[in-house]
Protein backbone atom coordinates (compact mmCIF):
# COMPACT_ATOMS: atom_id res chain seq x y z
CA UNK A 1 0.00 0.00 0.00
CA UNK A 2 1.39 3.52 -0.85
CA UNK A 3 0.50 6.46 1.36
CA UNK A 4 0.29 9.96 0.96
CA UNK A 5 0.77 12.64 4.36
CA UNK A 6 -2.23 14.21 5.79
CA UNK A 7 -1.67 17.76 7.92
CA UNK A 8 -3.98 19.42 9.59
CA UNK A 9 -3.15 23.02 10.76
CA UNK A 10 -5.27 25.47 12.73
CA UNK A 11 -5.38 28.61 14.88
CA UNK A 12 -7.67 31.28 16.51
CA UNK A 13 -7.37 34.40 14.92
CA UNK A 14 -7.62 37.25 17.29
CA UNK A 15 -10.60 39.65 15.34
CA UNK A 16 -13.27 37.58 13.07
CA UNK A 17 -13.33 37.39 9.25
CA UNK A 18 -13.35 40.70 7.18
CA UNK A 19 -11.94 42.31 10.16
CA UNK A 20 -9.61 44.95 8.37
CA UNK A 21 -6.67 44.34 11.52
CA UNK A 22 -6.54 40.67 10.04
CA UNK A 23 -6.82 41.89 6.39
CA UNK A 24 -2.68 41.16 5.69
CA UNK A 25 -3.54 37.75 6.48
CA UNK A 26 -6.85 37.04 4.97
CA UNK A 27 -5.94 39.06 1.70
CA UNK A 28 -3.25 36.24 1.31
CA UNK A 29 -4.96 33.16 1.67
CA UNK A 30 -5.99 32.87 -2.29
CA UNK A 31 -2.38 33.28 -2.70
CA UNK A 32 -0.91 30.87 -0.39
CA UNK A 33 -3.05 28.49 -1.28
CA UNK A 34 -2.52 28.89 -5.26
CA UNK A 35 0.87 28.16 -4.52
CA UNK A 36 0.39 25.07 -2.48
CA UNK A 37 -2.05 23.64 -5.66
CA UNK A 38 1.15 24.02 -7.64
CA UNK A 39 3.61 23.26 -5.65
CA UNK A 40 5.94 19.83 -6.13
CA UNK A 41 3.95 16.70 -4.17
CA UNK A 42 0.62 18.48 -3.77
CA UNK A 43 -2.46 16.26 -3.81
CA UNK A 44 -5.10 17.70 -2.37
CA UNK A 45 -6.93 20.20 -0.26
CA UNK A 46 -10.24 20.64 1.55
CA UNK A 47 -11.82 22.83 -0.72
CA UNK A 48 -12.73 26.42 0.65
CA UNK A 49 -16.54 26.42 1.09
CA UNK A 50 -16.10 22.73 2.75
CA UNK A 51 -13.46 23.76 5.02
CA UNK A 52 -15.88 27.28 5.86
CA UNK A 53 -18.89 25.00 6.73
CA UNK A 54 -16.69 23.23 9.23
CA UNK A 55 -15.11 26.60 10.85
CA UNK A 56 -18.87 28.22 10.81
CA UNK A 57 -20.57 24.79 12.45
CA UNK A 58 -21.01 25.12 15.95
CA UNK A 59 -21.49 21.39 16.73
CA UNK A 60 -18.54 20.20 14.83
CA UNK A 61 -14.82 19.66 15.24
CA UNK A 62 -14.10 23.54 15.47
CA UNK A 63 -17.03 24.59 17.21
CA UNK A 64 -15.47 25.03 20.22
CA UNK A 65 -13.20 27.38 18.70
CA UNK A 66 -14.76 30.68 17.49
CA UNK A 67 -12.16 32.76 14.71
CA UNK A 68 -11.00 29.43 13.25
CA UNK A 69 -8.54 29.93 10.64
CA UNK A 70 -7.28 25.85 9.14
CA UNK A 71 -6.26 24.38 6.51
CA UNK A 72 -6.28 20.31 5.62
CA UNK A 73 -4.08 19.05 3.26
CA UNK A 74 -2.39 15.92 1.65
CA UNK A 75 0.92 15.83 0.45
CA UNK A 76 3.06 13.01 -1.55
CA UNK A 77 5.54 13.48 1.82
CA UNK A 78 7.21 15.31 4.50
CA UNK A 79 10.02 17.09 2.18
CA UNK A 80 7.23 18.85 -0.62
CA UNK A 81 4.97 19.64 2.76
CA UNK A 82 7.88 21.23 4.69
CA UNK A 83 9.43 23.11 1.26
CA UNK A 84 6.22 24.62 1.01
CA UNK A 85 5.88 25.57 4.74
CA UNK A 86 9.14 26.90 4.79
CA UNK A 87 10.27 28.39 1.24
CA UNK A 88 7.49 30.09 -0.11
CA UNK A 89 5.12 32.71 0.55
CA UNK A 90 3.41 30.78 3.43
CA UNK A 91 6.47 31.58 5.43
CA UNK A 92 6.20 34.54 5.37
CA UNK A 93 2.81 35.35 5.95
CA UNK A 94 2.89 33.09 8.84
CA UNK A 95 6.26 35.29 10.02
CA UNK A 96 3.06 38.14 10.81
CA UNK A 97 0.93 35.48 12.87
CA UNK A 98 1.69 37.40 16.24
CA UNK A 99 -0.42 40.38 14.50
CA UNK A 100 -3.23 37.87 13.41
CA UNK A 101 -3.89 35.12 15.46
CA UNK A 102 -4.34 34.98 19.58
CA UNK A 103 -0.98 34.41 21.45
CA UNK A 104 -0.30 30.64 22.04
CA UNK A 105 -3.34 29.67 19.87
CA UNK A 106 -2.04 29.46 16.43
CA UNK A 107 0.33 27.12 13.94
CA UNK A 108 -1.06 23.99 15.38
CA UNK A 109 -0.14 21.62 13.32
CA UNK A 110 -0.31 17.64 13.33
CA UNK A 111 0.78 15.21 10.20
CA UNK A 112 -0.61 12.10 9.76
CA UNK A 113 0.06 8.63 7.23
CA UNK A 114 -3.12 8.03 4.78
CA UNK A 115 -3.64 5.63 2.22
CA UNK A 116 -3.54 7.09 -1.23
CA UNK A 117 -6.48 8.27 -2.60
CA UNK A 118 -7.86 9.23 1.20
CA UNK A 119 -9.38 12.28 1.91
CA UNK A 120 -9.30 13.19 5.35
CA UNK A 121 -11.93 15.57 6.94
CA UNK A 122 -11.96 17.87 10.25
CA UNK A 123 -12.86 15.42 12.93
CA UNK A 124 -10.16 12.96 11.57
CA UNK A 125 -7.85 15.72 11.93
CA UNK A 126 -9.08 17.25 15.39
CA UNK A 127 -8.79 13.48 16.32
CA UNK A 128 -5.40 13.29 15.32
CA UNK A 129 -4.41 16.04 17.13
CA UNK A 130 -5.67 15.14 20.37
CA UNK A 131 -3.72 12.11 20.09
CA UNK A 132 -0.67 13.87 19.46
CA UNK A 133 -1.22 16.16 22.58
CA UNK A 134 -2.01 13.02 24.84
CA UNK A 135 1.08 10.99 23.71
CA UNK A 136 3.44 12.78 21.08
CA UNK A 137 5.34 12.11 18.51
CA UNK A 138 5.15 8.81 16.85
CA UNK A 139 5.99 7.05 13.60
CA UNK A 140 2.34 7.53 12.61
CA UNK A 141 1.19 10.96 13.74
CA UNK A 142 3.62 13.91 14.33
CA UNK A 143 3.72 17.10 14.86
CA UNK A 144 6.37 20.14 13.00
CA UNK A 145 9.91 19.07 14.56
CA UNK A 146 9.47 15.84 13.40
CA UNK A 147 8.07 16.68 10.02
CA UNK A 148 11.31 18.71 9.90
CA UNK A 149 13.42 15.53 10.76
CA UNK A 150 11.48 13.57 8.62
CA UNK A 151 12.10 15.83 5.39
CA UNK A 152 15.82 16.50 6.47
CA UNK A 153 16.58 12.52 6.24
CA UNK A 154 14.57 11.91 2.36
CA UNK A 155 16.73 14.87 1.39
Amino acid sequence: MTRHLAEFNFGTLRYGWGDPRIAGFENAIAQVNAIATRSDGFVWRMPDDAMEAVQDDPHGPLGHRPNTASTLSVWTGAAPLYDFVTKTLHARIMAGRVDWFVPGDSGFLVCWWVPTGHRPDVAEGMANWEILQAQGDSDAIFGGAALRRLADATL
